[in-house]
């Protein structure tokens, strides 16, 4: 039996990051990890379990934008390397400046990328979006055309076009529809949060846009485990040389429509869409539209933080002016099946799941209980 190998995490508090790394410590995959981020694990929201994980491995805090800073992070006591470098370290915030992806996400994935490459890492793991894809509404696979529909995908393609050349770098590319599950302050629990301020407000919740408008899921323990399986499939397959990319969706081909039946259950509201004749009107001046529609929100879930006596909380309603646009998120994930034998345990998502977010918060104090 070949021995465990060594796995060097990047970004490995956030929210990717610390599933993770649960699921490597719950499942004893590794014989060392090693966690680098920006952000303390104390300060960070973890809950009981992510926190059990965490005193289990090694934490390192570390600019991972700076090349000496990189190198520290990458050195071993013994002077060996780490068998598989995962990198989940990147801006995750939308509608910011571009200076700030260009040193987040694509100067910190080329300087990590390289240290990889000196270092002779058996496999790098990088993690990019859907959103890199053109928006036509059918399912993208690997090799469709792409045109990013937000300044962050700018970036991530950006990092994969350079990555794919870098000589000496045994790379895989995971581009996920949208990551949902415990721990997720993004992706769909604004939308949870919104559910929670109608159901406050007494009115019924509706988005722009229509019912059909595609935002394909995955679960972020299936995210986890394909992160895993590939880098086993990679390094066990000699014949295997080149970049390789995978995409991750589940079977849901999720909508806006399914999504909103869920909440409508969970929170017991109504639930609809202003449909394209306002939402076009909207697009004429999205900026505007946007303010307004998280003013709506904002201060209704201030009131309900205040009301559970919640001093601070991580979670907000608001909505990126990027997320409001009419732009699909649809990905054929069945790739990383065909060709590595993976299989998604989460194949659906389902309203439990959903709850599954809240509760956890609610354990954490960041959501009001009395729900």
């Amino acid at each position: 039996m070949s021995p465990q190998p060594t796995v060097l995490v990047l970004g490995g508090v956030g929210f990717i990051g610390r599933n993770f790394v649960a699921y490597l410590v719950e499942n004893d995959l590794a014989s060392e990890i090693r966690v680098i981020d920006k952000v303390l694990p104390q300060t960070a929201y973890l809950n009981k379990r992510f926190a059990a994980a965490f005193d289990k491995v090694e934490f390192m805090q570390g600019n991972l934008s700076n090349p000496a800073s990189v190198e520290k992070c990458f050195t071993r006591a013994d002077g060996s390397s780490f068998d598989y470098v995962i990198n989940f370290a990147a801006e995750t915030k939308f509608s910011q400046p571009k200076e700030i992806y260009e040193d987040r996400i694509y100067n910190l994935s080329i300087t990590c990328a390289k240290e990889a490459v000196k270092r002779n890492a058996k496999v790098f793991v990088q993690l990019s979006t859907g959103d890199i894809y053109e928006s036509t509404g059918s399912a993208s696979k690997e090799d469709s055309k792409t045109k990013p529909w937000n300044t962050m995908a700018e970036y991530k393609l950006k990092v994969d076009k350079e990555l794919q050349n870098m000589a000496g770098l045994n790379l895989i590319i995971i581009r996920p529809a949208v990551v949902y599950g415990v721990g997720a302050t993004g992706g769909l629990t604004p939308r949870l949060i919104c559910g929670r301020v109608y159901k406050k407000l007494g009115e019924s919740m509706k988005f722009l846009w229509t019912g059909d408008l595609r935002i394909n899921t995955v679960h972020v323990r299936d995210v986890s485990r394909a992160v895993w399986h590939v880098s086993n499939w990679y390094v066990s397959n000699d014949s295997q040389t080149e970049p390789v990319i995978f995409n991750l969706a589940d079977q849901s081909d999720t909508d806006q429509g399914s999504l909103n039946t869920h909440i409508s259950n969970i929170f017991g509201i109504e639930t609809g869409f202003q449909g394209t004749i306002i939402s076009n009107f909207a697009r004429l001046n999205m900026r505007a539209a946007t303010e307004d529609i998280n003013e709506t929100h904002l201060e209704p879930w201030s009131d309900l933080l205040k009301e559970a006596n919640i001093k601070t909380s991580p979670l907000t309603p608001y909505l990126d002016q990027e997320l409001c646009s009419n732009n699909a998120v649809s990905l054929d994930g069945t790739k990383i099946c065909t060709t590595t034998g993976f299989t998604y345990e989460h194949p659906k998502l389902t309203e439990q799941s959903l709850r599954d977010i809240i509760d956890d918060f609610k354990e954490l104090g960041i959501w009001p209980r009395q729900d």
